[in-house]
């Protein structure tokens, strides 16, 4: 699973999602992560056909939607998926929220979707360490990813810990905090290592062992994305980094969410 990775939440204007994967394909990109309730995989689809890498260089990830919860309408929800994105297997499948009383039964489906050989690996988005203890009591297959929203104001301490404990790779969404990098302790630190805001969160992510998949449109910030692989974060500039949290979310609360 590449390190680094784009995501294409809300790009959805008409020929954007295929633009943007170009782009980021020709900065080296090689992981592209969806979701059906995104409303993109079929312009997804065309973009990997259409790209010029091999499909096998590409790792593609998409998710169940929360209304397709449950074991048969995920297996159903899966299959419409595949069908969207044109592809005969997917490298990871993701339950994107954890439904009550649902993400058992969920967690099932994608068990028999990976034991069928369809999917190369599995996980989870938004799962507390409640969520995932109560997983674990029942399922067979251990979840490979936890997908949670990750930037320094929600470091997620905890979480990162057990995951790391759990053999469970963390995935960070949403870690350029939805653009709201104006933190004067980050830009202290693009400053001083010449490099943008968002390149030394995407470092910071990198060096405490998260995947990363931020969202960009532009060609130019998706480049600068990518370019994060020649410095590196002293452990004073990880500590100040770390000490930013503030447990600030800019999206949903796993344990109080409604759609």
């Amino acid at each position: 699973m590449p390190r680094l990775g784009l995501g294409v939440w809300k790009v959805t204007e008409e020929g954007q999602v295929e633009q943007s994967i170009q782009d980021a394909v020709k900065a080296g990109y090689r992981s592209i992560d969806t979701a059906k309730a995104y409303g993109n995989e079929e312009g997804v689809g065309r973009a990997i056909r259409e790209c010029g890498v091999p499909r096998e260089e590409l790792f593609v990830t998409t998710k169940v939607w929360n209304s397709d919860q449950g074991y048969d309408s995920t297996l159903k929800a899966f299959q419409d998926s595949l069908e969207k994105l044109g592809l005969d297997t997917l490298d990871l499948y993701l339950i994107h929220w954890p439904v009550k009383g649902k993400y058992k039964d969920t967690w099932r489906a994608l068990e028999q979707l990976y034991k069928d050989g369809k999917v190369r690996a599995i996980g989870v988005c938004n799962f507390h360490v409640h969520h995932l203890e109560d997983l674990l009591q029942d399922a067979e297959i251990k979840p490979m990813v936890n997908q949670v929203e990750y930037h320094p104001l929600l470091s997620q301490v905890e979480l990162r810990q057990y995951c790391q404990d759990q053999g469970i790779v963390l995935e960070a969404w949403s870690p350029l905090m939805q653009g709201n990098l104006d933190v004067p302790q980050i830009q202290e630190l693009a400053e001083k290592h010449g490099k943008t805001p968002a390149q030394i969160v995407l470092r910071w992510d990198l060096q405490n062992g998260v995947v990363t998949i931020p969202k960009s449109t532009h060609e130019k910030r998706i480049r600068e994305n990518a370019d994060v692989f020649d410095f590196e974060l002293s452990h004073e500039d990880m500590a100040l980094l770390d000490g930013l949290n503030q447990d600030k979310r800019f999206g949903p609360d796993p344990d109080n969410f409604d759609f």
